[in-house]
């Protein structure tokens, strides 16, 4: 049989946590494939692992969908950074981040390190909606300015749409200001019993993203790989001097001896 290759082991984890449908799977593709994805729901969880220089970083996607809820606390465990997702065109989904989500960060590490992260800011801020990755593919922007330079046609609504929609080359109204989420973010501090003065600052730690233009989507993660690089080295150093025992070689070196016997 062909030697199966060995899989990296991450050196840390990063969750991304959020309601359905704010765009977390998206965010992802946005930042690993360099293209935007029209994707289903997640189901559980996925995770990728991300070469990052020397480093390997897995990055956990998880399921919105309240039947799914239990599952993030076990994704989390562990994390040493989460990723805190909500549409700005949508304020419930800034709340549920609160009500739902931010305790399922309890078994995250004592030192992770979070942010709150506003997706789908192109369809309320025109210089999100007129940036566009410099990484995309050909095909990809040809598609998307044609999109936007199709014409505007407006029509009679006398009730207002429920839920915000997307109309090529219209801005929306923003539902969450920077201020919100930034809000948010001292309450994330309190509930994890950090003192603000010596954590770091909202304006570093809350971003607004598009994961459809790329808008801002390599700061969040660059910025989050930065800030995790002490506990990687933390843990590296840790593991040179309590090294553990790779099971898969003394599988091989055992069967090399059975080999050489025989």
């Amino acid at each position: 049989m062909p030697e199966m290759s060995k899989m990296k082991k991450p050196d840390v984890k990063v969750v991304i946590l959020g309601d359905m449908n704010v765009g977390k799977t998206s965010l992802l593709h946005r930042y690993t494939e360099r293209k935007f994805k029209d994707t289903i729901s997640t189901v559980g969880g996925a995770f990728f692992l991300k070469q990052w220089g020397p480093y390997n970083i897995s990055i956990w996607d998880t399921a919105g969908r309240e039947q799914f809820h239990g599952l993030g606390s076990m994704y989390c465990r562990g994390a040493a950074a989460v990723i805190l997702t909500y549409d700005v065109t949508n304020w419930q989904s800034l709340a549920e981040l609160e009500e739902r989500f931010l305790s399922l960060t309890d078994t995250a590490n004592h030192d992770c390190i979070y942010a709150v992260v506003g997706n789908k800011a192109d369809l309320t801020d025109p210089k999100a909606q007129l940036f566009l990755d410099s990484d995309v593919a050909s095909e990809d922007r040809t598609e998307y300015e044609e999109e936007r330079t199709e014409p505007e046609v407006l029509t009679a609504c006398p009730t207002p749409p429920a839920s915000p929609v997307s109309f090529s080359g219209m801005i929306l109204q923003k539902q969450v200001a920077p201020e919100d989420a930034a809000a948010l973010y001292g309450r994330i501090l309190r509930y994890k019993g950090l003192e603000e003065n010596s954590s770091l600052p909202a304006e570093k730690m809350c971003f607004e993203t598009s994961a459809k233009t790329g808008y801002n989507v390599d700061t969040l993660f660059e910025t989050l790989f930065d800030l995790v690089l002490p506990t990687i080295l933390r843990k590296r150093n840790e593991n040179r001097e309590s090294p553990t025992v790779d099971l898969e070689d003394c599988r091989e070196s055992s069967n090399k001896r059975r080999s050489a016997c025989c």
